[in-house]
């Protein structure tokens, strides 16, 4: 659907299925703020299916690394007292340790969302709830990653998306 130079297509619109989905799923559950699997969704959906099946693993593989590298922190933080000497020192030491994870296992591909999962979980959570946090982040990020890939299977992309798609892709690469 063309609006003048601005388009929707199936990518856009399945992404915005995908967002439904998570936040009608999260609500029938009552599972919380559907924001991290929703977030998911978007990153994961792909033009199509192999590629969002690959971009849902990178995101819950790099959620699980960072959500352990957090929760590390986290127990050290309590046994040590959470200072802001440990946020310079610790923090940073946190991060490199999880790129090294990360590029040892060769999935440089992770790195930023695991970075990211990590620096949200340090920041955001009190150090009394980092264990159940880490679990349910990890979960909803799956969530998020398996509606994608299930929107991506349920409705196809037609072949002149995927030409249109290719060539910005290949026009963004110059």
């Amino acid at each position: 659907m063309q609006f003048g130079q601005f388009r929707i297509g199936m990518r856009t619109f399945k992404t915005g299925v995908a967002v439904a989905s998570c936040i009608l799923i999260f609500a029938l559950l009552g599972r919380g703020t559907p924001m991290i699997a929703c977030l998911s969704a978007v990153f994961a959906l792909r033009t199509d299916l192999e590629k969002t099946v690959q971009f849902g693993k990178n995101r819950t593989l790099g959620n699980t690394i960072g959500g352990i590298v957090a929760l590390l922190y986290t127990l050290i933080s309590r046994n040590l007292g959470d200072s802001l000497l440990l946020q310079v020192v610790g923090v940073p030491i946190a991060i490199i340790l999880l790129i090294v994870i990360c590029d040892g296992l060769n999935y440089n591909d992770g790195i930023i969302g695991a970075v990211s999962c990590c620096l949200i979980i340090i920041f955001t959570i009190s150090s009394d709830q980092s264990i159940i946090y880490v679990v349910e982040r990890v979960v909803d990020t799956f969530i998020g990653s398996f509606i994608a890939i299930c929107v991506n299977y349920l409705i196809p992309t037609p072949e002149a998306d995927k030409v249109v798609e290719i060539k910005k892709a290949e026009e963004k690469k110059k």
